[in-house]
């Protein structure tokens, strides 16, 4: 049987390193992939715009053979929208960790506050940062997400790129198969519903006691309802190639 690939986009100011616990129970399953977007990790200095983070989400997809499930934690979910809605044919399916809330003047405002606080800090915030991260998910994460680098800097082009999308109203154009997947305690569940909805093929799936770092603070539990994911795209594939 052929194994679907996993793309993995991460979320605002981290990058392909965060999803290293997620990754390592994913790949001994099927081909894996963490990508940064532009303004983040490998990619740092970059101009975070929504049309090149769809075009690194699609490299990643034609890396992977030009097919795959695309899993998008926060602004990773939002840019999986995008690129569902853009290249339908390329994506197998669709996984949004924390990325049910549309952007607005509520979610800006508190980014544009920690933008301002971190970036007065000669080290643009990084020492804070790490510490922040450091209490908030395992060490190991912590660690990883450190040594890619947290990028402060492109909170301001991130907010001005999605300023303007309508998630709610791009996912209704994907024809493909969506899991949501939120933590019990995330905020970003508000609008979860429509999200829901909008889906042509949805399911809505609540990991209780869990927050917005849902994939990085219960990397076992996430991968695992990846990979069921995965598992149900593979018998699909299978069954439509024997038609």
């Amino acid at each position: 049987m052929t194994r679907t690939p996993v793309l993995l986009v991460h979320g605002i100011r981290l990058s392909s390193t965060c999803w290293v616990e997620v990754g390592e129970h994913l790949t001994p399953q099927r081909p894996v992939l963490a990508i940064d977007l532009p303004g983040h990790g490998a990619r740092r200095g970059e101009r975070f715009t929504l049309p090149g983070a769809v075009g690194a989400v699609r490299a990643g997809l034609d890396r992977l053979g030009g097919s795959a499930l695309v899993v998008g934690h926060s602004l990773g979910g939002l840019t999986t929208i995008a690129a569902a809605a853009a290249h339908p044919d390329q994506v197998a399916g669709v996984v949004l960790a924390g990325a049910t809330l549309v952007p607005g003047p509520a979610l800006a405002t508190p980014f544009r506050l920690m933008h301002r606080v971190l970036s007065s800090r000669p080290d643009g915030g990084q020492a804070l940062s790490e510490k922040v991260f450091d209490r908030a998910v395992p060490p190991r994460v912590a660690a990883a997400i450190a040594r890619g680098g947290i990028a402060t800097e492109v909170i301001p082009d991130v907010l001005a790129a999605v300023s303007g999308f309508d998630p709610v109203a791009a996912l209704a154009t994907y024809p493909g198969p969506v899991r949501l997947i939120n933590g019990g305690h995330d905020h970003f569940r508000l609008g979860e519903q429509r999200f829901v909805r909008a889906c042509a093929n949805g399911r809505l799936l609540i990991v209780p006691r869990a927050g917005h770092y849902l994939p990085l603070t219960h990397a076992v539990t996430f991968a695992d309802l990846v990979a069921d994911f995965a598992a149900a795209r593979d018998a699909a594939r299978e069954i439509a190639s024997s038609h």
